[in-house]
């Protein structure tokens, strides 16, 4: 019955696991055996940046008024085209009418101005106001006066006549622009309506609010703070001298603020120019999906230091590197084939798939390729 329950395999997976000096131990398997090298590795400096949005946006008041909607509060999730912040408009509705009113009326006075152009070219009087009415002083003036003057050399019929329909014509002008200006003060009203609107320009969460339903703002004054918080980057002021050991797309290693976390950062954008105080770089580096942490937390980078000399130092594979909470480690095989785990200090990548060792391990050791199972590997 015994026989049946501890099977011949299972009793030698139980003998194979020992205590050794107070470490967990088992038997290795030569597959999994890498001795430890060494590689030339420049110096590198570790500088210290903050977590940011990939994108961010901080919306300030446009117009002077009150804060009549707020969509939301801080951590609260919005779709691209939202309007986050709405200041109350009834003054400029107001404003907006009458304009309305304006144009229709200039527009009213553009068209009798061309009627009345059409009219003075074609009716063949010599005055506007030739045909309105009858009576018997603008009969005589009309039929007596005026052909009296012409035949005399007094007045000029064709050129008065010329005259008139010029003035006609200024008239329609001055409608035009009168409409024109109507336009432009509607155009003028749209745009302050438009400015009483925080509108998302991407799908991405409040980060900040800065006022309430009911306050008055001023223009300039801070409304809230929207962010894509769903991708992430380091930003971190580098100084000029270290600056020729970093190019874009480079990969360099990060430690999170939060559980001490190491990831691989890409960088995404160097600055074209440094800070005339500091003597920095700004430098962003783009963070692998589903880092832990958020926008503000710390975050250390590893700098390659090209200007100092290389200098030998052991290096494995990062996939050796396992995770007790957060410390790193490697699986340490002794001569009797037993393994132990063993702190370590890592330094910077080699290369896209090996790490330094600063101190813990040295060259000509054995370690197991992979970390012992149980263990995280996902520190770097």
């Amino acid at each position: 019955m015994r026989n049946k329950i501890f099977s011949p395999a299972l009793m030698a997976l139980i003998v194979g696991w020992a205590v050794v000096g107070g470490h967990y131990a088992m038997a290795a398997d030569d597959q999994q055996i890498i001795t430890v090298k060494s590689s030339p590795v420049g110096a590198s400096t570790t500088l210290g940046g903050t977590v940011v949005p990939f994108r961010e946006v901080a919306f300030s008041a446009q117009m002077p008024g009150r804060v009549a909607h707020i969509a939301g509060v801080e951590g609260d999730w919005f779709r691209k085209g939202t309007i986050l912040v709405a200041l109350d408009m009834e003054n400029l509705l107001a404003k907006r009418q009458s304009a309305k009113a304006a144009l229709s009326k200039a527009r009213a006075a553009y068209r009798n101005a061309k009627v009345q152009y059409t009219r003075q070219v074609y009716s063949g009087s010599q005055m506007a106001s030739d045909n309105m009415g009858m009576d018997i002083p603008r009969l005589f003036d009309r039929v007596l006066t005026r052909p009296v003057a012409d035949m005399a050399g007094v007045d000029n019929p064709e050129l008065t006549r010329r005259a008139q329909i010029y003035a006609q014509g200024t008239q329609i002008d001055q409608a035009r622009y009168g409409m024109i200006q109507a336009q432009a003060q509607l155009r003028e009203l749209d745009v302050s309506v438009r400015d009483t609107r925080s509108i998302a320009p991407f799908s991405g969460v409040v980060v900040a609010k800065h006022v309430e339903v009911g306050d008055t703002v001023q223009p300039g004054m801070p409304l809230v703070s929207f962010a894509d918080t769903r991708h992430l980057q380091i930003k971190v002021d580098i100084p000029a001298r270290l600056m020729p050991g970093v190019r874009k797309g480079q990969i360099l290693s990060a430690k999170l603020d939060v559980g001490k976390s190491r990831v691989d950062t890409r960088v995404a954008q160097i600055f074209p120019m440094a800070d005339p105080q500091r003597h920095t770089v700004t430098v962003k580096l783009d963070l692998p999906k589903n880092s832990p942490g958020g926008p503000g937390m710390y975050a250390e980078v590893m700098i390659p230091d090209i200007t100092s000399p290389e200098k030998n130092i052991p290096t494995i594979p990062k996939t050796s590197v396992v995770w007790r909470g957060s410390l790193p480690a490697v699986s340490i095989v002794a001569e009797d084939g037993k393994i132990e785990q063993r702190m370590v200090r890592l330094g910077g990548l080699v290369g896209e798939d090996m790490v330094g060792i600063l101190s813990g391990l040295s060259v000509g050791e054995r370690i197991l390729l992979v970390g012992n199972a149980g263990e995280s590997t996902s520190g770097l």
